[in-house]
């Protein structure tokens, strides 16, 4: 989810659930250890809450600095991501690349731990390569849980290091649920969330008879108003928004806040254009943002017109 679920798109899906546990972008822990301007990497609104801090490295030193930073920060889990296959993050050993090392994840596990003052928590993949056999992964969560990590997400597909893109390594390897399911039964005591494919919130029912949770990531992205119904159907709660429009509204008074902070109506307003699927005239709703937002003296006035535009009979 780099470069889509900033603080912007998380504002958003925060209104439209008030439950859901919130995760950063992978941040690298070098970024956070040597950017000149770390806000830029860390700060987050107040609403986000409950938000962990995903980060990516190897460097013991490095991911204690930013464990400490997210307790500087408060958030309320730091992820230590071993599942990403991208290219640029192998090279730097981050990402699905570790699940090959085991032993030095757990010793950044532990010296992360050591100075946390929230959970930390491992997010992987079920294998790599031609590791990907059911053993492999249980010796690579042994050794974690041995370490003490009791939380582990789990992309329910092996990663491909040599051979496919990042984009095809989310599509092209087979699902295999029924790992993730046995990696509970294996670790009863652990708490194991369950990620890869899942696009419906019946998908996520069905699943949580078998692991404590469930994460979803682009398909939020590109259809965000499932996220509306997650409080009523998974936590027993309300929902504050039936329509999409009636959010695009409640959203104008932060694009208004953030281009008042010397930011620009885009960074929000791109995370929009999902919003609106299925009703007339989404189509041309998402043409006039896409056509208009990087005006660089736009401001909430555009959302308006758009809805005012294309959506009068959404």
């Amino acid at each position: 989810m780099m470069d889509w679920s900033d603080r912007h798109c998380r504002y958003m899906w925060r209104l439209l659930s008030k439950n859901t546990l919130l995760y950063t972008e992978m941040v690298t822990s070098a970024a956070i250890c040597h950017a000149p301007n770390i806000d830029r990497f860390l700060d987050y609104s107040d609403q986000e809450h409950p938000i962990a801090l995903q980060v990516g490295g190897s460097q013991i030193n490095e991911l204690v600095t930013a464990t400490q930073c997210a307790n500087r920060w408060g958030y309320d889990e730091i992820n230590l991501n071993v599942g990403c296959p991208s290219d640029r993050v192998q090279q730097g050993m981050i990402g699905a690349v570790l699940m090959g090392h085991a032993p030095l994840v757990a010793d950044v596990f532990k010296a992360m731990s050591d100075v946390a003052n929230m959970p930390v928590t491992i997010k992987h993949r079920i294998g790599i390569d031609d590791k990907d056999d059911y053993g492999y992964t249980q010796d690579f969560v042994s050794t974690l849980y041995n370490a003490g990590c009791r939380v582990f997400i789990v992309h329910a597909r092996s990663a491909i290091l040599n051979g496919l893109s990042p984009k095809e390594n989310r599509e092209i390897p087979p699902l295999k649920y029924e790992s993730v399911y046995q990696l509970k039964r294996d670790f009863p005591d652990a708490e194991i969330v369950i990620n890869g494919g899942i696009k419906t919130l019946g998908e996520s029912q069905e699943h949580l008879r078998h692991v404590d949770g469930v994460m979803i990531g682009r398909e939020a992205y590109q259809n965000p108003m499932i996220l509306s119904q997650v409080d009523r159907e998974l936590f027993g709660g309300n929902t504050d928004y039936e329509s999409a429009v009636d959010l695009l509204h409640d959203l104008v008074p932060y694009i208004d806040n953030v281009v008042a902070h010397s930011g620009q109506a885009k960074f929000v307003l791109r995370h929009c254009l999902g919003l609106i699927q299925g009703v007339p005239g989404a189509r041309g709703f998402r043409r006039h943002l896409s056509e208009n937002m990087h005006k660089p003296d736009t401001t909430s006035d555009l959302l308006l017109e758009a809805i005012s535009s294309h959506l009068t009979t959404a």
